[in-house]
């Protein structure tokens, strides 16, 4: 180097200092017993205060007992190593009325952890939120095997109206009522979540976006008694516009309800959804989508996932459907949406029941495509067959509030126009029930096209296909 010659060091990025706010600090004590809330919230409202980048620490080794606490934007609200929060079980330790957490035929519900309209939120961590479900119980009814809850039980997450969140890594565990309910969100990821939730307890949904939009669910483990993942546009009294722009991959799934789901509620129009990649270990429908209300659905894909479906109790919705695609009039007097573009590429499955396609006579289903789907048919439960199951529906439409009798062939097919089956095949394994059937049972279906469908029925000396 010459004499004098200048030394020159490149310019490092700054990196944003992040400032920790400790629960502890606060006065959060970890013990179980002690009502942590009002101290977690004081360091929340600090966090979310401060002008540069924030964590709020739960510190991991401890249990906080905890009721309703408020996150807001700007922060990473993060559950260090095992840190784990514990929802009490009182009433008083809730809000009322919180906006979005009641519909209508559903117990009362506040949230326990919440958010409403924060920006730049995370929650993160491998810390565990623990839901307590069983003590938000009356009792256990031996004849519908499920339990039967309280007048109140909280859901777990309530988010409203977020935008660019983020939940990652976390645990939570005993929801009594829905999981992770995201509300009119926008910009959203959640990644690596896992969800314990008991198989028994009824409406303990796993991940609910509803009138969310550019919202990603990717490597989540669920164990879910109602539906583990599913897209809904509910009723509520403020629009929150479509859900859209929402992808679901690489997720294994248990449940006795649905694995993959979009419905029941579709009040406003929910279109481009892409589920991809996932297993589905055990469902009551594997793959499922239920128009009941007044909004379009369209441009969904289902792809690349395998599933297992079976009969469960007779309160559980769904009936053992392999694949279920169903559009009904939720009352006498509702004017039904229409769902149509929807794809169904390299799916296989066993199943104890059918895969459904059926529109109804007020609204036909419209371009539907099946490539490459595969099921097997074999009764595996005790449980009562030869039905389909339209619920939720209260319309005087004879269907005895939803339960319909009906035998079970491989592809069962209604009211639809322009359904393509490609390259699709279905199986009989076991003892051929006396409600098996077809490998193809079409009524009032326009424009069906069937290209290299593989399938015989299930008796002997019966045809194939019933198409009329």
């Amino acid at each position: 180097m010459c004499a004098g010659a200048a030394v020159v060091r490149p310019l490092m990025a700054r990196l944003p200092r992040i400032r920790i706010f400790d629960v502890a600090k606060y006065g959060a004590v970890g013990d179980g017993t002690t009502f942590d809330s009002p101290a977690i919230q004081r360091a929340i409202n600090e966090a979310a205060a401060y002008a540069g980048t924030a964590q709020v620490l739960v510190r991991g080794r401890k249990k906080y007992l905890i009721g309703t606490i408020e996150l807001k934007g700007g922060i990473d609200f993060h559950l260090a190593e095992d840190a784990q929060l514990l929802a009490s079980t009182r009433r008083e330790d809730y809000r009322d009325q919180l906006s979005g957490s009641n519909q209508a035929g559903t117990t009362a519900a506040g949230g326990l952890i919440v958010a409403d309209g924060a920006v730049g939120l995370t929650i993160s961590g491998t810390g565990s939120v623990q839901g307590r479900a069983r003590e938000f119980m009356e009792r256990y009814d031996d004849a519908s095997e499920w339990w039967i809850p309280k007048e109140f039980r909280p859901k777990m997450f309530v988010l409203i109206g977020c935008r660019h969140l983020q939940v990652r890594d976390i645990t939570f565990a005993e929801a009594p009522n829905w999981g992770l309910h995201m509300l009119g969100c926008d910009g959203v990821l959640v990644d690596n979540v896992k969800i314990r939730n008991l198989l028994n307890v009824p409406n303990c949904d796993g991940i609910d976006p509803d009138h969310s939009r550019n919202v990603e669910i990717r490597n989540c483990d669920i164990v879910s008694g109602d539906d583990a993942v599913v897209v809904k546009t509910s009723r509520q009294k403020q629009d929150y516009g479509p859900a859209a722009h929402i992808r679901v991959h690489d997720c294994v799934i248990e449940t006795q309800d649905a694995g993959v789901k979009i419905g029941t509620e579709t009040t406003a129009e929910i279109f481009d959804v892409r589920f991809e990649r996932c297993k589905i270990k055990t469902s009551s429908r594997g793959l499922c989508i239920q128009l009941r209300d007044e909004a379009d659905v369209h441009d969904v894909v289902f792809r690349d996932i395998t599933f297992a479906s079976r009969f469960y109790s007779a309160p559980w919705w769904g009936r053992g459907e392999a694949i279920s695609f169903t559009v009904v009039p939720r009352t006498a007097v509702t004017k039904l949406g229409k769902l149509y573009d929807i794809r169904v590429e390299n799916v296989t499955g066993t199943a104890e029941n059918s895969v459904r396609v059926c529109g109804s006579e007020q609204s036909r289903v419209k371009d539907v495509v099946m490539e490459h789907v595969s099921v097997t048919l074999d009764r595996t439960t005790r449980y009562q067959g030869g039905m389909f199951d339209n619920r939720p529906t209260f319309a005087d439409m004879g269907l005895g509030q939803g339960i319909v009798p009906h035998d079970t062939p491989g592809f069962c097919l209604e009211h639809a126009d322009d359904v393509v089956l490609r390259d699709c095949s279905v199986a009989w394994s076991g003892v051929r029930q006396g409600e098996f059937s077809y490998a193809l049972e079409a009524q009032d279906c326009t424009g069906l096209k069937l290209e290299q469908f593989k399938g015989v029925a299930a008796r002997a000396g019966t045809k194939a296909m019933n198409i009329s």
